[in-house]
């Protein structure tokens, strides 16, 4: 199995807890010392680089990106481009699966608070929640045209804790990363999906129907951590978060 972006914060959580039951291909743009697997250095914008990391390998964890607001150019060549040359390369070696990483930013002006069903309709918050939308296209019309099982995972706040109070109703806790992408790539004939990457968190408003559908089933809560998250006076109304919701597009403003 191939993963790309595997030197990544998902990558480090996930590359450990799939290494004891796979057979690793690991890609990223530089190796680093920390985590087993055979490793491929490049881009995934590069053909050449993916056309060699797709051969042999029976399904592609797609994690590779630029994970935050950027600018346009950027944002469409690593996250745009770069999907469409992984979904080419892994159609061409005849891999049967792709999963690709999407994120909560994509719906980041979906109302705060009201139940989300994972496959709602995309209302990103940024350029880069345009650019994950993007993504999920592109893995409908490679399943759609070209036979592919794609399962897209928005996920939502993936760190070993919730890093503050937006992150107690979106946190995807490692143990349940791992548990998630383990039912996406044995989930029998998935087809195209779309599910939510998120714990069984008790502020949660994301639907995890469609990921136990898919043989996913959470068992963390961010509640636990709730005591010693920071308050914030200001609750964002959307998804997003506030930082999402309001920075200008286009200007770096980190990872989520």
């Amino acid at each position: 199995m191939l993963v790309t972006g595997a030197a990544g914060r998902v990558g480090h959580i996930v590359v450990p807890r799939l290494h004891a039951a796979w057979d690793l291909r690991l890609l990223d743009l530089a190796r680093p010392g920390d985590l087993p697997g055979e490793w491929v250095t490049g881009s995934v914008t590069d053909a050449g680089v993916m056309a060699g990391a797709c051969r042999g390998v029976d399904a592609v964890i797609h994690l590779a990106a630029l994970a935050g607001e950027d600018s346009w150019d950027r944002l469409m060549a690593v996250n745009v481009s770069g999907t469409r040359t992984v979904l080419d390369a892994a159609l061409a070696a005849g891999v049967p699966r792709v999963v690709l990483a999407s994120s909560v930013h994509t719906v980041g002006f979906r109302p705060a608070g009201q139940p989300v069903p994972a496959d709602c309709p995309p209302c990103p918050d940024t350029l880069y929640g345009v650019s994950k939308a993007a993504v999920e296209a592109l893995g409908s019309l490679y399943h759609f045209r070209f036979g592919l099982d794609v399962i897209c995972v928005r996920i939502g706040s993936c760190f070993v804790r919730p890093v503050d109070r937006h992150a107690l109703s979106l946190w995807l806790s490692p143990g349940d990363a791992g548990r998630m992408f383990e039912a996406c790539l044995t989930a029998t004939a998935p087809g195209f999906r779309v599910i939510w990457g998120v714990s069984a968190n008790s502020r949660g408003c994301c639907s995890l129907r469609e990921g136990r559908e898919l043989g996913y089933h959470p068992v963390d809560d961010a509640e636990r951590f709730a005591a010693a998250v920071p308050p914030d006076e200001t609750v964002s109304a959307h998804l997003g978060g506030r930082l999402f919701t309001t920075t200008e597009l286009g200007r770096p403003i980190g990872q989520g």
